[in-house]
């Protein structure tokens, strides 16, 4: 009897001490929603809005992880990672293909570092980079205005959204040296003056990916991971997952007869090898959790700092020689995109979408941070999320009852 009851607390030892190493990884310090100036009970209206839109397959799983000054107040997994070949319950450290979300988190914040040290500035004109940047071009033949960095940024360049990767592979082959793909772009028609129209395209990114590896002699992966993710130790952010991570990556759409897992959904993302400045970057909630309080610290994250306070200002306000934007530095601010803010966030909040069912929403007025990751593109792409978006934001937002 002595032996089963010292062998008994001999596993709860075990039990108590495996799932502390858990509690010790959280980015924050975790919190009940009161303590940061929440309502439990409106803010558990998550649950029922998850067991909806699963109930309709707008999705097979979810995470929602929600910060509220400097504290976890909500971090939890719906639904399922996968449904083919075998379904996979979905956990809370896998990794997503966060698409677009690339874009702020990596490409613009790199950028951003370029400027802060020196070594290029948002008035450079594109073509001092890339020569074959060829301008809008008017009636009667005459060139307009030469695009400058911050038309990329804020997708006022007059690229067209995006361009056939069919089309480029078998004119460059495959995989597409990301130079060469970069110097077809630049040589495509422009489909209005630099700095007249907001048109979203992934192509502005793809150049600014180029344009950090020429300045800094570093790709986009090797760049943002010396200066942003590895400092921040976001170990689980990162272009290209490696073998081992594979397992821990949320598939995206079955193509071929195999969902992509570990691989990039973006398909010209996926021809230049994956690594690309408007998509490939894969993480969990947890790391986008220390990148949103990075952001919400003026840059700063644990003593660790990757960008100034007034670099941070500028990604995250429209910018003013270009207001019909509404567009920031690599940040959606006040767009058709904007969906994901909801109806309650300030106007001075910001944050990212990703075409595969990923977003990012940040509102420094209330010190919060939305993160809400699906696989909306599995098995087939056609799940539906950007009501849902606005959805969970109202939710979160609605249940801030202390400023």
């Amino acid at each position: 009897m002595k032996n089963n009851i010292r062998l008994f607390f001999i596993l709860i030892l075990i039990i108590m001490g495996a799932s502390q190493p858990v509690l010790a990884e959280l980015p924050l310090p975790a919190a009940r929603p009161e303590e940061a100036g929440m309502n439990s009970h409106k803010l558990a209206a998550l649950d029922r809005l998850m067991s909806e839109a699963l109930e309709k397959k707008d999705f097979p799983g979810a995470v929602i992880l929600v910060i509220r000054q400097g504290k976890i107040v909500w971090r939890k997994a719906y639904g399922q990672s996968q449904l083919v070949p075998a379904v996979e319950p979905m956990k809370i450290d896998l990794l997503f293909d966060l698409a677009s979300m690339t874009k702020p988190l990596a490409t613009a914040t790199s950028i951003m570092i370029l400027v802060e040290q020196g070594r290029l500035r948002l008035w450079d004109k594109v073509r001092t980079y890339i020569p074959e940047f060829i301008p809008y071009i008017k009636e009667g033949g005459l060139p307009g205005e030469e695009a400058r960095l911050f038309h990329l940024l804020t997708h006022t360049s007059g690229l067209p959204p995006y361009t056939d990767p069919k089309e480029v592979a078998a004119k460059y082959g495959e995989p597409c040296p990301p130079e060469q793909l970069v110097k077809h772009l630049a040589s495509l028609r422009k489909e209005s003056p630099a700095g007249q129209q907001f048109v979203y395209s992934c192509l502005n990114y793809i150049t600014l990916g180029e344009i950090v590896r020429l300045v800094s002699g570093d790709n986009l992966a090797e760049f943002s991971r010396k200066h942003i993710f590895e400092p921040l130790h976001m170990k689980d952010t990162m272009f290209n997952p490696t073998a081992e991570l594979k397992p821990r990556c949320v598939p995206t759409e079955v193509i071929n007869g195999r969902a992509l897992r570990g691989v990039v959904h973006d398909p010209l993302a996926r021809l230049q090898g994956g690594i690309s400045g408007n998509a490939g970057l894969f993480s969990t909630a947890d790391d986008l959790a220390v990148f949103a309080q990075m952001m919400l610290n003026k840059g700063e994250f644990k003593g660790v700092r990757i960008l100034s306070p007034l670099a941070l200002d500028r990604m995250t306000e429209v910018f003013p020689l270009l207001t019909s934007s509404g567009r920031g530095f690599g940040w959606d601010i006040n767009t058709d995109y904007s969906t994901v803010r909801g109806d309650l966030f300030s106007y001075k909040s910001f944050g990212h979408s990703g075409y595969t069912g990923t977003s990012i929403w940040i509102d420094p007025e209330t010190q919060t941070a939305v993160i809400f990751l699906t696989n909306r593109v599995h098995p087939e792409d056609g799940g539906e999320i950007i009501a849902r978006r606005s959805e969970v934001a109202n939710i979160v937002a609605g249940s801030i009852i202390k400023k």
